[in-house]
């Protein structure tokens, strides 16, 4: 029997200033430079299993073979994000693992509670409340094209990258 370890690809925080945290994480690691996405459209979001429209946007790095995100809520309501995280704290939220059986890992997980979830365009994921087990909650993002293309842009601009804190924030 082959063991069940999915490759974590990502570490996210949620932080009370989006750009204030990227400038910490460049100033304390030299991690670089962070694409953001503002305001993300997310298709048929729910938390706790009824509807919630959560206003937030993250900037995302590769550091080595793990990607570093961070996410900043912009309202105070019920979200995934602040069931762990109270306003104005800095916190590791969730890991993050990618899988092309995305119907099969929620099975997997049949016993811990979807903290939210939703679509990003094909891209279906959930925040699974693994914070009793692990201390975060685990992220299960669906293998799709577009995440693969976005996730190859973060890698690139990570490799091109000369260091340059003008270019450290690129909006996309």
């Amino acid at each position: 029997m082959i063991p069940f370890r999915p490759d974590i690809i990502q570490y996210a925080w949620v932080v009370p200033d989006l750009e204030a945290a990227i400038h910490e994480w460049h100033r304390t690691l030299g991690v670089g430079p962070f694409l953001v996405n503002r305001n993300i459209p997310v298709e048929e979001p729910r938390h706790r299993g009824s509807p919630r429209a959560v206003p937030f946007s993250t900037a995302v790095a590769q550091s080595g073979s793990a990607q570093i995100e961070l996410v900043e809520q912009h309202d105070d309501g019920p979200s995934a994000f602040r069931d762990t995280v109270p306003k104005g704290v800095t916190r590791l939220h969730h890991v993050a693992i990618v899988t092309d059986e995305y119907d099969a890992m929620l099975r997997r997980y049949a016993d811990v509670p979807v903290a939210a979830d939703g679509r990003l365009g094909a891209i279906r994921y959930c925040y699974l409340d693994t914070t009793p087990q692990i201390g975060a909650m685990l992220e299960i993002l669906d293998d799709q094209p577009q995440l693969r293309a976005f996730f190859g842009a973060i890698r690139k601009a990570a490799e091109r990258w000369d260091g340059d804190v003008r270019t450290l924030i690129r909006e996309l």
